[in-house]
């Protein structure tokens, strides 16, 4: 790993392990470093502090510290578009040669217009159509390998950026800062499980069996080679709204104490996270203010990520708002 690269949070660690006997002891910076002094700080703080705290009367035994992230529009970008669908429109502009066939096909007549109302209308029919196209048949492994190839290779188109290199400083701060005080992370996202766990424990930390996405049934084949998994498009669950406590229930099997996300798509699990939690509970929302160093939208949200009722409730549920332009002193590392 690259050190220039690593959070400000993490670079003392590295620092100190670097040391040779003899050197002034290095200079760790302050908690969550790259977020301003804000009451969206302050609040993050408090709460990991008493929950934490073995003498605070809402002490939270460990095992129960239990933390969800959304992933996209909450550790990284989602604008134009959701960075899955990025890698399956090239995938699908890369195999089109070999594949005649697909030209036919309505929803790649609208990938290859860029027409994303098209793919996402009548409950994302065309979009998941490109994903069976491009996804389904292969095994584990070979998909899992093409997402990797892509990585090494694609760009963001606005921040000329491979887009593994653009998740938020502050929010992989705060994932390692709650891992420091023996809180456990999750993602839990609407994009594919299979997907995000390429690169999660990388990019987050958070390790693959920790990562609860949008799945199909995989089915289980004896080959020349070895025992595969071939991925299918049967049993399509998503992992998005009521889908995400879902989820929670069925892949973690213990409630959240804290919750962060960044559109309405996120409000049932933030729900679920700190309505009547027998525990203290806290809920984030990121909100995308900050059209100079990322995007500005919440309502008008272009593909994904739109903010409307969760926006509308925060005041009531005692979620966090997150200024992106006024709380976070940076948001992607240098």
């Amino acid at each position: 790993m690259n050190i220039l690269v690593l959070p400000a949070c993490l670079l003392a660690v590295v620092a100190t392990g670097l040391a040779t006997p003899g050197d002034p002891p290095a200079k760790v910076p302050p908690p969550l470093a790259s977020w301003r002094d804000t009451d969206a700080k302050k609040a993050v703080l408090e709460f990991v502090a008493k929950v934490s705290d073995e003498d605070s009367a809402v002490f939270v035994p460990p095992a129960e510290r239990i933390a969800v992230f959304d992933n996209d529009g909450t550790l990284w970008p989602e604008n134009p578009m959701p960075f899955q669908l990025a890698f399956a429109l090239d995938e699908l502009k890369r195999r089109l040669p070999d594949e005649p066939a697909w030209k036919d096909d309505p929803a790649v007549t609208a990938a290859l217009e860029g027409n994303l109302p098209a793919l996402l209308a009548d409950h994302y029919k065309g979009l998941f159509r490109i994903i069976e196209l491009t996804g389904s048949g292969l095994t584990t492994v070979e998909f899992a390998d093409r997402v990797r190839a892509w990585l090494a290779t694609a760009k963001h188109p606005r921040f000329d950026r491979p887009y593994d290199q653009l998740a938020y400083l502050p929010m992989l701060e705060l994932l390692a800062y709650l891992r420091a005080h023996d809180f456990k992370t999750f993602l839990v996202s609407g994009g594919g499980a299979d997907f995000m766990r390429v690169f999660s424990e990388r990019v987050y930390g958070v390790p693959p069996e920790q990562v609860v996405g949008s799945n199909t049934r995989v089915v289980y084949d004896l080959r020349e080679d070895g025992p595969v998994l071939v991925k299918t498009m049967n049993d399509l669950f998503i992992d998005d709204k009521a889908g995400k406590p879902a989820g929670i229930h069925q892949f973690i099997g213990r409630r959240p104490i804290a919750c962060f996300g960044n559109s309405d798509g996120d409000r049932q699990m933030l729900e679920y996270t700190t309505i009547d939690n027998p525990h203290p509970s806290l809920g984030l929302i990121v909100h995308h203010t900050d059209a100079e160093r990322e995007f500005a939208y919440d309502k008008d949200a272009k593909s994904s990520g739109k903010l409307v009722t969760s926006l509308a409730d925060a005041p009531e549920r005692g979620w966090i708002l997150v200024d992106m332009r006024n709380d976070w002193a940076e948001v992607f590392a240098p």
